[in-house]
């Protein structure tokens, strides 16, 4: 089944939405800092916006496998496990350790 292209775009609205108040997050982390705000009030925000950021990686990688696997047509064994192959080198790129 393929992912049809306004849940491309919707998925594209989601991420842009989210960077947008990621940056707010940044912004008020700046504006934190700049006021000499507590270090427990400057974490806590930073933990935050990092939770944030790490909610866009999962929504990117899941465009990207919705892109890479949700339209694939190869027939063959070995076109599919060179894509398998590739996702799950980046997938391990995301993973805590």
């Amino acid at each position: 089944m393929y992912p049809s292209d306004e849940i491309k775009k919707q998925m594209q609205r989601e991420i842009q939405s989210r960077l947008k108040k990621i940056e707010g997050q940044i912004r008020g982390l700046q504006g934190m800092i700049e006021a000499d705000k507590e270090c427990e009030q400057v974490l806590t925000q930073a933990r935050a916006a990092h939770s944030a950021l790490k909610a866009v990686c999962n929504l990117i990688m899941k465009v990207y496998l919705v892109k890479c696997y949700g339209e694939t047509t190869e027939q063959n064994a070995e076109g599919v496990y060179t894509k398998l192959d590739k996702a799950i080198d980046m997938l391990s790129k995301f993973i805590d350790s």
